[in-house]
């Protein structure tokens, strides 16, 4: 979606953008991994923002390794 000129995405589109369930996207907001959507659409729907998706698909998609012995 689109609104002056910026684009935003709704709850299903960050999850499939992520691979995630809703209850794994919205648990991250809880637990403070992530921050709530900034706007909220005439409905009530959370829209992210382009820079809230790019962070948390960045962050998402980190691979960190572990030394095991």
């Amino acid at each position: 979606m689109k609104l002056s000129g910026q684009n935003y995405y709704r709850t299903s589109e960050v999850c499939r953008i992520l691979n995630v369930s809703r209850n794994t996207l919205f648990r991250w907001m809880r637990e403070g991994t992530f921050e709530e959507a900034s706007y909220r659409d005439w409905r009530g729907w959370r829209l992210f923002s382009e820079g809230q998706v790019y962070t948390m698909k960045m962050n998402t998609s980190k691979v960190i390794r572990t030394f095991h012995k």
